[in-house]
């Protein structure tokens, strides 16, 4: 299994006219876990101002919950020790994955397929953006988009069906 604390995402408004002096800027932030085909496990949806630390210990809680056969899970660098121990608490042996001291672009052994997953959910015009109020509304939305992806893979389609032109 690999967890990440993935993808920011702006309110709705955002774009529109710049950043206005003493306005509220709201922004999310997910954190999955996926299996090693990149398919979803656990989904937490919290504030931005959410330590990664604390969003992985409650996302370590749930899939200990939902999911109690998984016994290791890989991270990224953005948690730390209490998250690892907290995973060996609740049975899940958890190795963070740490980048090369190279610079330039590296692929990083398990974390891609987190970040493949977040790539196929921001294909959904709808999580591009936090339009939902609430966050078990985005969660729901988030859940939604994988079974999208889940329904196309299985039948074959690569495209959206309103995508195609009939004759």
């Amino acid at each position: 299994m690999v967890v990440g604390g993935g993808s920011h995402r702006s309110p709705q408004g955002s774009g529109r006219g710049g950043h206005r002096p003493g306005q509220e800027v709201r922004t999310v932030m997910m954190h999955i876990a996926t299996d090693t085909l990149g398919l979803l496990l656990a989904v937490l949806v919290t504030a931005a101002s959410v330590q990664d630390s604390a969003g992985g210990q409650k996302l370590l809680d749930a899939i200990a919950t939902e999911h109690p056969t998984v016994a290791a899970t890989w991270v990224d660098g953005g948690y730390n020790n209490t998250v690892i121990r907290h995973g060996a608490k609740r049975g899940i042996a958890v190795q963070v994955v740490k980048r090369g001291a190279g610079s330039g672009f590296q692929v990083l052994p398990r974390r891609w397929v987190v970040e493949r997953t977040l790539g196929w959910l921001m294909q959904h015009r709808r999580l591009v953006r936090d339009y939902e109020t609430l966050p078990q509304r985005s969660r729901s939305m988030i859940y939604w988009a994988m079974a999208n992806i889940m329904s196309r893979t299985l039948t074959g389609e690569s495209t959206q069906t309103w995508r195609i032109k009939y004759a």
